[in-house]
């Protein structure tokens, strides 16, 4: 019978290992999935902050071409005339 009660013993160890295992796996897991959506939002953020500051980029080429700068030029030009076919689009939507 001694035999059986180590065994069992043995068995109530194991077991006890794996609950506490478990539980450790299960609070790591959630801290991790904790700093994941802590992450993501981060990415996000500085997602839309390159966005912005890419648009800001582009207005910044866009008036410096204004101000009678060589460069960019073209792009200016290109920015102007989409600008005013937006403007004729508008008046003759506003005309009908």
């Amino acid at each position: 019978m001694s035999v059986i009660a180590e065994i069992i013993d043995t068995l109530e160890n194991k077991i006890e290992k794996l609950f506490a295992r478990n539980t450790s796996l299960e609070q790591l897991n959630l801290e991790l999935k904790t700093e994941l959506s802590n992450t993501n939002a981060i990415i996000q953020n500085q997602s839309r902050e390159i966005d912005s500051l890419k648009k800001e980029y582009e207005a910044l080429k866009i008036a410096n071409s204004l101000l009678g700068s060589e460069e960019n030029k073209r792009d200016t030009k290109l920015k102007i005339n989409s600008l005013i076919r937006e403007i004729d689009y508008c008046i003759a939507q506003l005309s009908d």
